[in-house]
Order: structure tokens, then C-alpha cells, then sequence
């Protein structure tokens, strides 16, 4: 197998290309280092792709290392002619090779080795032939034998079957074509397993095409089963199995005939049926493992970039009953400037409110609060109204916004900060996370566990080392392409730059906080950062020292080009320090790109990017989006009424539909016929996660917490 042709077909890349790409993969290089800094070599593929290709590699890597490895176990048998070794050298899935492999696998005792340790298999030889004349009593009274435990020629023929239907069954071929036709007439069948209510009533009596189901109903169906409460089965019609499987082995006239079809029905029921239903129902898992992973990563990844609020002083509230909302002011920076605990959630207890008033608002105009994060949590509701209630009595434009605790990732963030703040207890550690969430989502975020964050669907029923690897590879994309300050960062943000594990992100705060890291230069001293790291996390880390492109995001490699660069337009690097020399790539463009990137010894999309650097140092991509909605007003859900008219953010976008924040506490569900005025195939197509959207409202359903929402006016 040609590996690298086949890639070349498959992503519609030429083989050069492909070829290039690969030997990066394979020296070791990152997926960002690889996207950012190589562009000539792999012709400005984005990292997407690039993911993509290094997964298929992998992929067809190891259906080779598998081909091998039966190859040689069927050459050890003596039974590898040319012919199959070509069939299996053609095999692209790990399902038709093992279908090819089957007949030659070492099985359990099956009834068909019991049959042929009784004699009967030259019988079975003779009755699958189907020749003309012959009689299959006439020739199963030959091998009636006593001894063996053939008492009759029944027992024989059946005996003969057993051989037959194993060998039906081991059939490549014709297991392909089952396979085929299950696909595509296939219907995947659910009834409940046990009388009772439960969120599975939907699947209680539910059939769907195979072709057509879609993933997320495919996962909660395996999770019904699993849990007891549905019966899930996939169904064709037997007798389009039993034609297909005829049509391959039965040559009439013979009156053999009927015996291969009793022995064909056989390997159908028996054999081929239960086995195939196992590899279709695996088969439409993994497909809603690998859409679901890929809309749970579309997800984070859009909730990594949401643009930051920075230089804004925050007070972050984690609210409580009992104990009462920690509160902790924090400076444009993150640092925590003062905190404190505040009893308003409990009904009643005037005077405990009264007095987390005056604390509230004396922090807030003693350190010039302007925005107030709220986590969305136990008693968040209350704490909203109470907050909302104060700001009449704070000083113009003063924020709030609601932040999704998302289970345990606030929790898990705060226990990261135990060793910052060792004498905070939980809740005062997630205030502090909670304010530093809204001023940089990404900076906070990556402390937690992917899996804990909440986007995307049923993530404890994918497959976890597939949904970690995915997770784990856009983290480090949007770390990447966002960049890091190495004075500031924490390690767990450190540890997801290219080329920076969670070992020698502590050796780099260890350095920064004995010596001050004053240049990328200086990282190489840090234990354990030997070249090939530094190569490929250095264009990724920002050093605000005295070279002014160590701030920026032109690798150091390209250092002479870009000093080159600036000599050739009569600029120094002074210019780049004072925020950037606007109008440089008007000059480049009049000079020529093409000769230029000639005249340094770059290429020209590197060029390109170095000139992008000078004239926007260290720009960041997410101040090109939208910025979070911020409110001054709260609504409850018994405000809502059929047809009003709302603001939401997008919280979390899944197959069937998005859920949005619209500021009542409770997110409103936007099916997916409701999101445009055209067909679509997925909501992504129309929305991601931090989008503002305007919605109107359809349907409200106090009791359940439930409300419908449209991105369509009068659609219901």
C-alpha cells in the first residue's frame, strides 16, 4: 500500500506536498509549529488538516503494521498464494482484512471442526459442488459411521451443513455484500426493556434506517440499553440477506442445491446475522463517537476564543446559601486586590443583606469595579437579582454577566489555584476564577479538564483516549495561535504552547521566578528546553524584553529576515517597539513580495507573515470577534411570553440544536429547524458557541424549565 499516494487522493494534495508533510510529522515537529512556520513546505495547509492528515497516517500505519502481521501468520499456515496476498495487499479498512483473515484464524471449537473431526467433510466438499446427478443421500450413506457418532445419513448431511454454513460464513465476499446491504436497507430498532418512565420514552418503540440515523440519537439509544431500559437490535429483511447470500453459492440444477440453501439459511441466522449486527451497530458508534468529538472540540474551541475583557477590574461572585457568596476583586491583570463573603441568597435576613450591600458597593467604587462576573451555579439565581438590584446605587457602567460553572470546572480551577492562594478556601478560589474567566477565557479555561468544561454531547460515553487526544490538540491550537506572555502565564497555560509539556512548563516558572526570562534567547537555559523544543514552542512565547520581536509571533529563525526587512525600508527596530509600523505592507507591495522574499531568503508566505507581525506586534485573533454580552438588567422565565423578542449568547452547540443564554437563568433551546430559513445539516453551519443571536421566544414551560427558541421571526 502506497501510503503517501493515498493520501495525496484522499486529501486532494499533491504527492510532494503529502511527502513533506509527513517527514515533518515524523522529525518530531507540532501540529502549530508545522501550521505556522512551514507554510512553503505544506502549502499554507491550516492545522485543521493538518490534524486530519496525521490521524490518517496514523490510521493507515497501523492497518499496515495489521496486514503484516496476517500476512505472516497465514504464510506460517502455508496457505498465502499470490492471489491473496494481492487481495489482502488491496484491503484499505481493518474490516476487510479481518473478513479476509477469517477463514484462517485460529476460532474456539466450533460445530463445524466437531463435524469435521467426524469424516464429513469430503461430504460437504462433494454437496457444495452442486454437480449435476449427484444425490446427497446416495452420497452422505457413505460416511453413516458408528464409531464416529454418525449414526444416519440425517446426521451426516446435517453434520455436512455445519461445515457448509462455516464456510458461507468465512466468505469475504460475502460478507461484504451484507455488510453493503445492511447499510443500506438496514433499520436500527429500539422497545423498551422495562415498563416505567424514564427520558427514554421517545425509543420505546422506534425504528430508523441505518443510513440515516443520526448520531446523537445513536448514543442515547446505547446509553438506554446500557442502563437497562431499551432493547436495541438492528433488522434487515431475511429474505434479501438469504438472495444475496444464493446468489453467490447456489449453482442449480442440482439436487444439492437445497441442501447448500438449508446451510446458507443457517449461516445467515446463526453466524453471519449476529456478527454483522455487532460490526453495523460498533460501525454507527464510532461514527457518532467521531461527530460527536468533532462538535465537542468545534465547541471548545469556540469558547477558548471568545474575546477577552481585559483591563476591566472585576469582582467575581461564587454564589451560596449557606455559607454565604465569596467575593473577590481582581485587577485588569488577574491580581487579587481584596475579598470578602456576603449573605443575600436566603430569604428574609434583612440586616445580612444590608450589610453585603455596603460591603459590595465599597469595593466596588474602592477599586473602580466596572464589570462583575456571577457564576452560574447553586443560588446564581438570587445572586443575579441581588446584584442586578444594586447597580442602580454603583457608579455609571457597571457590567454583569452570567459564567457557566459547567459542573466541576470552577471547582477544578480553584483547586489549581490552591497553591496561589493556599489560605482561600474552594469557594473563594472559584471567585477569583470565576472574575479572571470573563477578563481571559483561555487563560482560565485551560486549567480545567476539557471534559469538565460542559460543551458538546454525551462526553462520558465517547471513547475517551479519542475525545482527550482531540481536546488536547485545540487547546494547544488556540494556545498557539493566541501566544503567551512567559512572565505572566500560569503552567497550565504553558503547558499546552507546542512543544511544552507539563515537565518543562514547571522548570519554566521555576526559571522565571529565580531569574527573570528577559528574551527568548534566555529560554534556552531553562533545564531540560534543549533545541527541538525551543524550536518549536519559541515563536509561541512572548518576551517583553529589549528585543521587540521577541513579542511578537516572528519565529526566531526568521530574525535575520525580518532585521533585513526593516534596513531595506530604512526602519530600525524602534519603530516595531512604539506598537507596530503601520503602512509597512503598502511598502512591501511596492517594493515586490516576490523579489523581496527573494532578496531575504524566505519564502513569501513567510514574508508575509513577518510583515503582518511588524505591522500589528503580538495581535491577537480574538479581538476581531464580538465581545460577550454584558447586562444591567435581569428577567426571570415567568417574564417570558410566546413572541417576545431577545438577545442570547450561544452556550453550546449540539446535533440537534443550540442552547442559549437569553438572562433568565435557564437556557433556551434553539432546534435546528428553527435556526435559518433554508435547510441545513448541522447547526454549526449557523452558529458557535459565544455568538450573540437574536431570538424570539415560542414556547415556555415553567414547570419542566424548558423554552423554546427561534433565530427564525413566526417560525413556531
Amino acid at each position: 500500500m502506497d501510503i503517501t499516494a493515498l493520501l495525496s487522493q484522499e486529501f486532494g494534495t499533491q504527492r510532494a506536498i503529502v511527502e513533506r508533510v509527513v517527514g515533518l510529522i515524523d522529525e518530531g515537529n507540532t501540529i502549530p509549529f508545522i501550521a505556522r512556520y512551514r507554510k512553503e513546505m505544506t502549502g499554507a495547509m491550516d492545522d485543521q488538516k493538518l490534524r486530519e492528515m496525521s490521524e490518517r497516517l496514523e490510521y493507515l500505519r497501523g492497518l499496515q503494521k495489521r496486514r503484516e502481521a496476517i500476512e505472516h501468520a497465514i504464510e506460517e499456515q502455508g496457505k498465502l498464494d499470490d492471489g491473496l496476498r494481492r487481495k489482502l495487499a488491496d484491503a484499505l479498512t481493518l474490516s476487510e482484512l479481518e473478513d479476509l483473515y477469517r477463514p484462517y484464524k485460529q476460532k474456539r471449537r466450533t460445530r463445524a471442526m466437531i463435524a469435521k473431526e467426524k469424516g464429513v467433510e469430503p461430504l460437504a466438499v462433494a454437496l457444495f459442488a452442486q454437480r449435476r446427478g449427484d444425490d446427497p443421500q446416495r452420497l452422505a450413506q457413505a460416511y453413516v459411521n458408528q464409531e464416529l457418532g454418525v449414526d444416519s445419513v440425517e446426521t451426516a448431511l446435517a453434520l455436512a451443513r455445519d461445515i457448509i454454513a462455516e464456510q458461507i460464513s468465512d466468505s469475504a465476499q460475502i460478507r461484504a455484500s451484507l455488510r453493503a446491504l445492511i447499510r443500506r436497507i438496514g433499520v436500527l430498532t429500539s422497545h423498551a426493556a422495562k415498563e416505567e418512565e424514564s427520558v427514554y420514552q421517545p425509543y420505546y418503540d422506534y425504528k430508523e434506517p441505518v443510513m440515516r440515523v443520526a448520531g446523537h440519537r445513536v448514543l442515547a439509544l446505547n446509553r438506554g440499553e446500557r442502563e437497562g431500559f431499551l432493547k436495541v437490535a438492528v433488522e434487515v429483511d431475511e429474505a434479501q440477506a438469504m438472495q444475496t447470500i444464493c446468489r453467490a453459492v447456489i449453482n442449480p440444477p442440482s439436487a444439492c442445491c437445497e441442501v447448500v440453501r438449508e446451510a446458507a439459511k443457517d449461516a445467515w441466522q446463526r453466524l453471519i446475522e449476529p456478527s454483522l449486527e455487532r460490526e453495523i451497530r460498533t460501525e454507527l458508534t464510532d461514527r457518532a463517537n467521531e461527530g460527536a468529538i468533532r462538535v465537542f472540540g468545534q465547541n471548545l474551541q469556540q469558547l477558548l476564543m471568545q474575546p477577552p475583557i481585559r483591563g476591566r477590574v472585576t469582582l467575581g461572585v461564587d454564589p451560596g446559601f449557606r455559607t454565604g457568596c465569596k467575593l473577590a476583586v481582581v485587577d485588569g491583570n488577574g491580581k487579587v486586590l481584596e475579598t470578602g463573603v456576603g449573605h443575600f441568597t436566603i430569604p428574609g435576613q434583612t440586616r445580612a443583606k444590608e450589610e453585603a450591600k455596603a460591603l459590595i458597593l465599597s469595593m466596588v467604587r474602592r477599586h473602580g469595579v466596572t464589570a462583575i462576573a456571577i457564576g452560574n451555579g447553586t443560588a446564581s439565581r438570587e445572586s443575579e437579582q441581588f446584584i442586578a438590584s444594586l447597580l442602580p446605587d454603583m457608579p455609571a457602567g457597571v457590567q454583569y454577566t452570567m459564567v457557566s460553572e459547567a459542573g466541576a470546572s470552577v471547582y477544578s480551577a480553584s483547586k489549581l489555584a490552591a497553591k496561589e492562594f493556599p489560605d482561600y478556601d474552594v469557594s473563594l478560589r472559584s471567585a477569583v476564577s470565576i472574575a479572571r474567566r470573563m477578563q481571559d477565557p483561555l487563560a482560565e479555561l485551560v486549567k480545567i479538564d476539557p471534559k469538565a468544561i460542559g460543551v458538546g454531547q454525551y462526553q462520558h460515553d465517547l471513547k475517551q483516549a479519542e475525545l482527550e487526544s482531540t481536546l488536547a490538540g485545540v487547546v494547544e491550537s488556540c494556545v498557539s495561535s493566541v501566544g503567551v506572555d512567559v512572565e505572566t502565564a500560569s503552567p497550565q497555560l504553558l503547558e499546552h504552547v507546542a512543544g511544552i509539556g507539563p515537565a518543562l512548563a514547571q522548570n519554566i516558572v521555576a526559571y522565571r521566578e529565580e531569574n527573570g526570562i528577559t528574551s527568548r534567547a534566555q529560554l534556552k537555559k531553562v533545564p531540560k528546553l534543549g533545541p527541538k523544543a525551543f524550536e518549536q514552542c519559541a515563536g509561541f512565547l512572548r518576551v517583553h524584553g529589549t528585543n521587540p520581536l521577541d513579542a511578537t509571533a516572528v519565529h526566531p529563525e526568521s530574525y535575520p529576515a525580518a532585521k533585513a526587512l526593516l534596513a531595506v525600508l530604512g526602519l530600525d527596530e524602534k519603530a516595531l517597539a512604539r506598537g507596530g509600523i503601520k503602512g509597512i505592507a503598502q511598502r512591501v507591495e511596492q517594493l515586490g513580495l516576490a523579489n523581496l522574499a527573494k532578496q531575504l531568503n524566505v519564502g513569501e508566505m513567510t514574508l508575509q507573515d513577518i510583515v503582518a507581525e511588524l505591522e500589528k506586534p503580538g495581535r491577537d485573533p480574538r479581538e476581531a470577534l464580538p465581545p460577550p454580552v454584558l447586562r444591567t438588567d435581569v428577567l426571570d422565565i415567568a417574564d417570558l411570553k410566546p413572541g417576545m423578542e431577545l438577545t442570547g449568547t450561544v452556550r453550546n452547540v449540539i446535533d440537534f440544536g443550540a442552547f442559549g443564554d437569553i438572562g433568565v437563568h435557564q437556557d433556551g433551546l434553539v432546534h435546528i429547524s428553527r435556526m435559518a430559513d433554508r435547510f441545513i445539516r448541522h447547526p454549526s453551519e449557523v452558529v458557535s458557541v459565544g455568538d450573540v443571536v437574536k431570538v424570539w421566544v415560542v414556547e415556555v414551560d415553567e414547570k419542566r424549565k424548558r423554552i423554546a427558541l427561534t433565530m427564525v421571526k413566526d417560525r413556531k
